[in-house]
């Protein structure tokens, strides 16, 4: 953790302003001085680095009254990095009614300061840069590419459900039966992960909101908990028992995954952490929403067809793969914080082939099931286009460096969009 050092700042405005702010600036100053320290951000005598920007800090009252003002330099945030791109301020509160802005130096040399200290930067009034940064925050915080994870997946397994004669307004309300409440309980999940694990975000993910400081963890437990409680909620009011059963149950095993309690924190456990991700992803997911759909048509016959068994089969392997895959990234920041996940125990090269190994399986399987497939459009499909992605993976697999974090963590996100590809697909099982 880099040191903050402020340099002394001259009076700023008039002699009345001043005299007023005289007794508390040097508690201004060290609170503001901790909260920089807190997110990394850093003045430098010296020559900047390359992750540093050079701004202007603006620490102003809740009233808009200007109580410091310094040229600094610090390290921008995903978000922040593009509003300061765009010209536009970041700003942040720290505590006690403060607000700190960073802006660039021409932007900051274009806004004055009134009489009685006020910025007359009307977007700094308005506060629209930290609506814009709050809504960049949370969608950091949702973890995007499991949003499209849940989305595709619901759209797939609901299309599996719907026959020749189904797609009208009818399916349309289940499908968005199904989806609000889910993306919702997505967030939740995702952000009770994050919430537990500050400590090694900073470590591995750094861009995420509260690793970076652009939310307080207040924040992000209010928002956790306000997705969670309006997803079931909205299950309680919609009536359909799959669908409550989904919400719920992903709910008590993300908490039990997350949650750094006795018994709980499953995460630091790799057959529990898998088991998690596949109750969720291969079994919840498919059932759930299928007999949600089945429901919603007005199907009062519950029965497991062969396309919802290949699917689900499918799946199981995928959430294993993604299960083990997921913590390749992070191992650097679990080994710090003791969380022995298989990829610490046994080394990233031997995870990363297990993973691809099971993958080529998966597709081989399914190249397998496709052809003994009678429907002649379902055979051609799922035959060519697993082979493609099979030939594909395996051609990726061997250009990974697994000594660069960013390789590896591309490799992650490819499972991602194979993941994804594979739910466009299942509906060709027949």
């Amino acid at each position: 953790m880099l040191g903050v050092q402020l340099p002394p700042s001259p009076s700023l405005t008039l002699g009345a302003l001043s005299t007023n702010l005289s007794a508390d600036r040097a508690l201004q100053r060290k609170l503001v001085q901790q909260h920089l320290s807190s997110r990394r951000q850093h003045l430098t005598p010296g020559p900047r680095s390359v992750c540093q920007t050079a701004v202007t800090c603006l620490i102003t009252d809740t009233a808009g009254r200007l109580r410091e003002r310094c040229a600094c330099a610090f390290v921008p945030s995903h978000s922040q990095k593009h509003n300061l791109r765009q010209g536009a301020a970041v700003s942040y509160q720290p505590t006690f009614g403060q607000r700190v802005t960073h802006q660039t130096p021409a932007r900051c040399a274009a806004s004055a300061v009134d009489q009685f200290g006020r910025s007359n930067d009307a977007s700094l009034q308005s506060g629209m840069p930290a609506v814009l940064s709050n809504v960049q925050a949370l969608y950091q915080f949702s973890r995007p590419h499991t949003m499209l994870g849940t989305f595709i997946s619901i759209c797939s397994v609901s299309l599996l459900a719907m026959g020749p004669g189904d797609y009208g307004s009818q399916a349309a309300i289940g499908l968005l039966q199904a989806l609000i409440p889910a993306l919702l309980m997505n967030i939740c999940i995702v952000g009770m992960n994050q919430i537990f694990d500050v400590d090694i975000d900073k470590v591995n993910k750094p861009y995420l909101p509260l690793a970076s400081g652009d939310w307080s963890l207040n924040t992000g437990i209010s928002v956790a908990v306000s997705t969670g409680l309006v997803a079931v909620l909205l299950g309680l009011y919609i009536g359909s028992a799959p669908l409550l059963a989904t919400l719920v149950g992903s709910l008590l095993l993300g908490i039990a995954y997350s949650v750094d309690l006795p018994f709980l924190r499953w995460k630091k456990y790799p057959v529990l952490a898998m088991g998690c991700i596949l109750s969720v992803r291969a079994i919840m997911v498919q059932l759930g929403f299928y007999f949600h759909m089945q429901q919603a048509l007005g199907s009062t016959r519950i029965a497991l067809t062969w396309p919802l068994l290949c699917a689900i089969c499918f799946m199981l392997v995928f959430s294993v793969v993604i299960a083990l895959f997921k913590d390749i990234p992070d191992v650097k920041g679990d080994s710090q914080a003791n969380v022995k996940t298989l990829s610490v125990r046994l080394g990233v090269k031997r995870v990363f082939w297990a993973c691809i190994i099971l993958l080529e399986l998966a597709y081989a399987g399914a190249i397998g099931l496709g052809a003994l497939s009678q429907v002649w459009w379902s055979k051609v499909v799922t035959v060519g286009v697993h082979f493609l992605l099979g030939a594909f993976l395996f051609r990726h697999a061997q250009q990974v460096d697994l000594q660069d974090a960013k390789s590896i963590t591309a490799s992650y996100m490819l499972i991602w969009k194979l993941f994804y590809s594979e739910y466009l697909l299942i509906p060709f099982f027949r």
